[in-house]
Protein backbone atom coordinates (compact mmCIF):
# COMPACT_ATOMS: atom_id res chain seq x y z
CA UNK A 1 0.00 0.00 0.00
CA UNK A 2 3.03 2.21 0.77
CA UNK A 3 4.60 1.54 -2.42
CA UNK A 4 1.25 2.71 -4.35
CA UNK A 5 1.25 5.91 -2.28
CA UNK A 6 3.99 6.69 -3.12
CA UNK A 7 3.63 6.10 -6.95
CA UNK A 8 0.31 8.41 -6.62
CA UNK A 9 2.72 11.11 -5.02
CA UNK A 10 5.23 11.30 -7.84
CA UNK A 11 2.71 12.17 -10.37
CA UNK A 12 3.33 15.06 -11.95
CA UNK A 13 0.90 18.21 -12.40
CA UNK A 14 0.92 21.37 -14.04
CA UNK A 15 -0.70 24.46 -12.00
CA UNK A 16 -0.50 28.00 -13.25
CA UNK A 17 2.35 27.07 -15.92
CA UNK A 18 4.36 25.25 -13.26
CA UNK A 19 5.33 21.64 -13.09
CA UNK A 20 5.55 19.82 -9.78
CA UNK A 21 4.24 16.60 -7.86
CA UNK A 22 1.30 15.77 -6.06
CA UNK A 23 3.43 15.61 -2.68
CA UNK A 24 4.71 18.73 -3.45
CA UNK A 25 1.33 20.29 -4.26
CA UNK A 26 0.04 18.21 -0.72
CA UNK A 27 2.48 20.25 0.99
CA UNK A 28 1.45 23.77 -0.31
CA UNK A 29 -1.54 23.49 0.87
CA UNK A 30 -2.28 22.00 4.75
CA UNK A 31 -5.53 20.84 5.84
CA UNK A 32 -7.30 23.06 7.74
CA UNK A 33 -7.77 22.19 11.75
CA UNK A 34 -11.18 20.28 12.66
CA UNK A 35 -14.09 22.52 13.16
CA UNK A 36 -13.99 23.65 17.89
CA UNK A 37 -18.03 22.91 17.37
CA UNK A 38 -20.22 20.20 15.42
CA UNK A 39 -21.51 21.30 12.44
CA UNK A 40 -24.31 22.00 12.65
CA UNK A 41 -26.74 18.93 11.01
CA UNK A 42 -30.22 18.13 12.34
CA UNK A 43 -32.08 15.07 12.02
CA UNK A 44 -35.56 15.31 10.90
CA UNK A 45 -38.70 12.69 10.90
CA UNK A 46 -42.42 12.60 10.73
CA UNK A 47 -44.07 11.04 13.14
CA UNK A 48 -47.81 10.36 14.26
CA UNK A 49 -49.19 11.21 17.27
CA UNK A 50 -50.66 8.45 19.76
CA UNK A 51 -54.61 8.84 21.51
CA UNK A 52 -52.08 9.29 24.77
CA UNK A 53 -50.45 12.70 23.10
CA UNK A 54 -46.74 10.94 23.02
CA UNK A 55 -44.68 11.05 20.25
CA UNK A 56 -42.04 8.04 19.88
CA UNK A 57 -38.42 8.49 18.73
CA UNK A 58 -35.58 6.49 18.49
CA UNK A 59 -37.29 4.17 21.14
CA UNK A 60 -38.33 6.70 23.76
CA UNK A 61 -42.50 8.41 23.98
CA UNK A 62 -42.44 12.67 24.49
CA UNK A 63 -45.52 14.58 24.94
CA UNK A 64 -47.27 16.73 23.13
CA UNK A 65 -50.08 19.22 23.99
CA UNK A 66 -53.50 16.87 23.79
CA UNK A 67 -56.20 17.07 20.56
CA UNK A 68 -52.89 16.20 18.37
CA UNK A 69 -54.02 12.32 18.72
CA UNK A 70 -53.52 11.01 14.96
CA UNK A 71 -51.95 14.48 13.33
CA UNK A 72 -48.47 14.31 11.79
CA UNK A 73 -45.48 15.97 13.22
CA UNK A 74 -41.84 16.60 12.79
CA UNK A 75 -38.95 15.51 15.46
CA UNK A 76 -36.14 17.77 14.72
CA UNK A 77 -32.91 17.03 16.29
CA UNK A 78 -29.57 18.88 16.41
CA UNK A 79 -26.57 16.86 15.80
CA UNK A 80 -25.13 17.08 19.30
CA UNK A 81 -27.57 18.82 21.21
CA UNK A 82 -29.85 17.25 23.56
CA UNK A 83 -32.64 18.84 22.73
CA UNK A 84 -35.75 17.43 21.08
CA UNK A 85 -38.03 19.70 19.07
CA UNK A 86 -41.66 18.33 17.98
CA UNK A 87 -43.50 20.65 15.51
CA UNK A 88 -46.56 20.56 13.40
CA UNK A 89 -46.91 20.00 9.48
CA UNK A 90 -46.98 23.74 9.18
CA UNK A 91 -43.97 24.50 11.67
CA UNK A 92 -45.36 25.46 15.05
CA UNK A 93 -42.97 24.00 17.85
CA UNK A 94 -45.81 22.62 20.31
CA UNK A 95 -43.18 20.72 22.33
CA UNK A 96 -39.24 20.92 23.51
CA UNK A 97 -37.62 17.92 25.74
CA UNK A 98 -34.63 17.07 27.13
CA UNK A 99 -33.88 14.20 24.82
CA UNK A 100 -33.72 10.54 26.34
CA UNK A 101 -31.05 8.11 25.63
CA UNK A 102 -31.83 6.15 22.51
CA UNK A 103 -33.78 2.71 23.13
CA UNK A 104 -34.14 3.82 26.68
CA UNK A 105 -37.66 3.26 26.51
CA UNK A 106 -38.52 6.22 29.12
CA UNK A 107 -41.86 8.74 28.65
CA UNK A 108 -40.79 12.11 28.64
CA UNK A 109 -43.51 14.38 29.79
CA UNK A 110 -43.99 18.08 30.23
CA UNK A 111 -45.54 18.97 33.30
CA UNK A 112 -48.08 21.46 31.37
CA UNK A 113 -48.87 18.59 28.89
CA UNK A 114 -50.22 16.43 31.54
CA UNK A 115 -51.88 19.00 33.24
CA UNK A 116 -53.70 19.99 30.07
CA UNK A 117 -54.47 15.80 29.00
CA UNK A 118 -55.88 15.38 32.70
CA UNK A 119 -58.11 18.54 32.33
CA UNK A 120 -59.34 17.09 28.48
CA UNK A 121 -60.12 13.84 30.19
CA UNK A 122 -61.74 15.44 33.19
CA UNK A 123 -63.82 17.63 30.63
CA UNK A 124 -64.87 14.74 28.64
CA UNK A 125 -66.37 12.59 31.22
CA UNK A 126 -70.04 12.22 31.56
CA UNK A 127 -72.30 11.45 33.61
CA UNK A 128 -74.70 9.74 31.33
CA UNK A 129 -75.88 6.38 31.12
CA UNK A 130 -73.63 4.25 29.15
CA UNK A 131 -74.50 2.80 25.92
CA UNK A 132 -76.33 -0.47 25.74
CA UNK A 133 -74.35 -3.60 24.21
CA UNK A 134 -74.42 -5.06 21.39
CA UNK A 135 -77.46 -7.42 20.95
CA UNK A 136 -76.22 -10.94 19.93
CA UNK A 137 -79.18 -12.15 17.31
CA UNK A 138 -79.13 -15.69 15.78
CA UNK A 139 -77.27 -16.19 12.72
CA UNK A 140 -80.41 -15.44 9.50
CA UNK A 141 -80.92 -18.23 7.29
CA UNK A 142 -79.95 -15.79 4.65
CA UNK A 143 -76.72 -15.48 6.33
CA UNK A 144 -76.24 -19.36 6.54
CA UNK A 145 -77.01 -19.73 2.91
CA UNK A 146 -74.60 -17.05 1.81
CA UNK A 147 -71.80 -19.10 3.80
CA UNK A 148 -72.55 -22.25 2.49
CA UNK A 149 -72.72 -20.71 -0.97
CA UNK A 150 -69.22 -19.36 -0.50
CA UNK A 151 -68.38 -22.55 0.83
CA UNK A 152 -69.23 -24.60 -1.85
CA UNK A 153 -71.83 -26.71 0.09
CA UNK A 154 -75.47 -27.05 -0.81
CA UNK A 155 -77.56 -25.60 1.71
CA UNK A 156 -80.38 -27.63 1.10
CA UNK A 157 -78.11 -30.87 1.64
CA UNK A 158 -78.25 -32.94 4.77
CA UNK A 159 -74.76 -31.59 5.41
CA UNK A 160 -76.43 -28.49 5.95
CA UNK A 161 -78.54 -29.92 9.24
CA UNK A 162 -76.31 -31.74 11.19
CA UNK A 163 -76.04 -30.83 14.56
CA UNK A 164 -73.42 -32.79 16.55
CA UNK A 165 -73.78 -34.08 20.33
CA UNK A 166 -70.74 -34.29 22.44
CA UNK A 167 -72.89 -35.74 25.66
CA UNK A 168 -71.41 -39.08 24.52
CA UNK A 169 -68.31 -37.69 25.04
CA UNK A 170 -69.02 -35.97 28.14
CA UNK A 171 -70.00 -39.00 29.84
CA UNK A 172 -66.98 -40.78 28.56
CA UNK A 173 -65.20 -37.89 29.71
CA UNK A 174 -66.15 -37.65 33.02
CA UNK A 175 -65.73 -41.44 33.68
CA UNK A 176 -62.21 -41.38 32.95
CA UNK A 177 -62.04 -38.36 35.58
CA UNK A 178 -63.22 -40.31 38.09
CA UNK A 179 -61.33 -43.20 40.16
CA UNK A 180 -62.87 -46.29 39.98
CA UNK A 181 -63.87 -48.15 43.10
CA UNK A 182 -63.98 -51.91 44.15
CA UNK A 183 -67.44 -52.06 43.61
CA UNK A 184 -67.86 -50.58 39.77
CA UNK A 185 -64.77 -53.14 38.98
CA UNK A 186 -66.90 -55.76 40.10
CA UNK A 187 -69.66 -54.59 37.61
Amino acid sequence: MEDLCARLDERTRVRDGQRATVAELATGEPLRPAPVVVFPAELVEQRTVSPQALVAFRGNSYSVPPGLAGARVTVQHRLGADILRIATVAGAVVAAHRRAPDGAGRVVRDDGHVVALERAALTSFSDARPCSHKIRRPISKAALAEAARLRGLDATGPAAHVVIDLSTYAATAARLNTTPTPESTED
